[in-house]
């Protein structure tokens, strides 16, 4: 972990013009290849948790489940798991054939029961908010109607996975769209490598790591802060920052959008957690898988976060209010 230092400036900036914003008031347009684009995102998408659980059920037994204290049933249920994700590739590639991508590889950070689950608890968040985001730009209402399908299977998944991990099975009463862009940069963090010829209209964003200064895995709405290591430097080499850019962190939380004033301390970035009422009597506080990305926009009516003004992303804090 990296200490932070609360200069008087970063006190300062809690005092400064913060908004809010619904996350579905931006646009979403379709990627180039429509729809057939749409479900090799999705593919790909599946193919990295078929991969997952595949390769964290043939590393870990039932009883280094019992042993990390996970019930006989958690580990029968993550079987289940697999089986789904093995189903939804098989739609996935049978709905596509001959426009199917090849499976990529992959490598995960597991060394144990407990990262394996952690992992696999973000993961079903995100599968559940790439499905979510993705749909407003599916033009075929057929295949909406399956992205939809698997999403609330994805959203159970995440349910059933998150109470087993001793977090709020359902911290917020709307899940969180992510946009195309976001979420391939957090898949991308585990691709090694695409097969030849694979052609795919996203790209990654430069990598965003959140870090709480107390070493807790949890985060608290309204309380602390957040430090984004080496945000600065990554966006710098990436070509989107200056010395001067003004930065915001940008939270995602079920529909609401914040924007805090980021401070930069070296390479580092520093915003403190919001939580409610932040921007405006009302607002109810982040909860849940949060979701944070740098951007220059301030949320003002003209200059909302946007894949062209996001510097860094996507960086996930679980956030208890």
């Amino acid at each position: 972990m990296h200490p932070i230092f609360v200069f008087a400036s970063f006190a300062a900036s809690l005092f400064l013009p913060a908004t809010a914003a619904p996350v579905n008031s931006r646009n979403v347009t379709a990627p180039n290849g429509g729809d057939i684009s749409i479900l090799n995102y999705a593919l790909t998408l599946e193919f990295l948790e078929r991969r997952f659980y595949t390769e964290g059920l043939q590393n870990f037994t039932a009883q280094d489940f019992q042993n990390a204290e996970f019930s006989p049933d958690f580990y029968e249920q993550m079987k289940t798991v697999l089986k789904d994700e093995q189903t939804h590739v098989d739609f996935l590639a049978g709905a596509l054939g001959p426009k199917a991508i090849q499976e990529p590889t992959f490598s995960f950070p597991v060394k144990d029961v407990h990262s394996f689950i952690g992992l696999s608890s973000v993961l079903e968040g995100v599968g559940t908010s790439a499905y979510l985001g993705a749909a407003p730009a599916i033009a075929d209402k057929s295949i909406l109607t399956a992205a939809g399908s698997i999403l609330a299977v994805e959203a159970r998944h995440s349910s059933y996975i998150r109470a087993a991990l001793g977090q709020k099975p359902i911290p917020n009463p709307f899940d969180t769209p992510l946009g195309f862009n976001q979420v391939f940069s957090l898949a991308a963090q585990f691709v090694t490598g695409f097969a030849p010829g694979t052609n795919l209209p996203f790209k990654a964003f430069p990598p965003l790591t959140a870090t709480n200064p107390t070493a807790s895995p949890t985060y608290h709405a309204g309380q602390g802060s957040v430090t984004l290591t080496n945000a600065f430097q990554n966006a710098k080499s990436a070509g989107s920052v200056t010395e001067n850019t003004k930065v915001f962190a940008v939270f995602f939380s079920g529909l609401q959008t914040y924007y805090v004033p980021a401070i930069r301390s070296g390479n580092d970035f520093t915003a403190p957690i919001p939580g409610a009422n932040f921007c405006k009597a009302g607002q109810p506080a982040p909860a849940g898988q949060v979701y944070l990305v740098l951007s220059t926009a301030d949320g003002s009516e003209n200059n909302t976060v946007s894949d062209e003004n996001t510097i860094s992303g996507v960086g996930i804090l679980e956030v208890d209010n």
